[in-house]
């Protein structure tokens, strides 16, 4: 019961505060620009819109959705309604989970929202599993910006730690083909111990590159079993997120 009520007034905090007005005002703007890009391109100019909006809608998605649980979670710190609520005898876990419910209930939102041009763009089955890997990429954002803030207690911080560990994830695969095939210095003691910890750092994050991939759109829709498999990966870290910010919050003192 907690969990469900503190998700519904967190899903109607985001509409009031005009996240979901801000994701269809970033809709309109990345049109518009894609509109322009589409009128630049020579030749094949509607896969360079396509390609043009379906990277910029993912990165402004992510931004979105991150900020707002940030902000959202550093106000109520702020303004002492988390000491509040937590007085009316809340547990704590009612708390977390009904924060990230409703923080994922918005993901799913700004998914779809960002995705309806697309829908006159691309092909529908492609469109679909873009949209739902981008709702399981922005829940992943969510959860990881929900422990961040919670463990920091700081927006700055949070924000900083957001951004890194987006960026590492989205260049791991890379990282991984540049130690592997160094242009100099292979058999060297610190190439090979620079390849083990790119290798084990792959092994932890998640492959965020290989997640709502433009090239759905513009060639060809992946196999349901490569969203299956996002999907597993997507639960498999929320959960663990959910984890640690559970374990982080339930020894700090209020």
């Amino acid at each position: 019961m907690h969990i469900t009520t503190i998700g519904r007034y967190t899903a109607l905090e985001a509409l009031r505060t005009r996240v979901p007005a801000t994701a269809l005002l970033t809709l309109v703007i990345l049109l518009g620009a894609s509109l322009f890009i589409r009128e630049l391109a020579v030749t094949e100019s509607l896969r360079f819109q396509t390609s043009f909006y379906a990277a910029a809608a993912r990165l402004c998605a992510v931004f979105i959705a991150s900020l707002y649980v940030l902000a959202s979670l550093s106000r109520e710190f702020n303004d002492k309604g988390l000491e509040l609520l937590l007085a009316l005898d809340v547990p704590r876990s009612h708390y977390i989970c009904g924060k990230l419910a409703g923080f994922m209930l918005i993901a799913l939102v700004c998914a779809v929202l960002l995705s309806l041009p697309l829908w006159a763009l691309a092909p529908a089955s492609a469109v679909s599993l873009w949209t739902v890997s981008l709702a399981i990429e922005l829940a992943l954002i969510a959860a990881l910006s929900l422990f961040c803030i919670v463990t920091f207690n700081q927006l700055l911080p949070a924000a900083g730690f957001v951004v890194a560990f987006y960026l590492l994830a989205r260049s791991v695969t890379a990282m991984r083909l540049m130690s592997a095939n160094p242009i100099a210095g292979q058999d060297t003691l610190s190439q090979q111990v620079t390849r083990m910890l790119v290798e084990g750092l792959a092994y932890l994050m998640p492959a965020l590159d290989r997640w709502t991939d433009t090239v759905w759109l513009i060639d060809a829709a992946p196999e349901p079993s490569v969203l299956l498999a996002i999907a597993a990966q997507g639960a498999i870290y929320t959960a663990l997120l959910a984890a640690a910010t559970l374990f982080d919050f339930y020894r700090r003192s209020l």
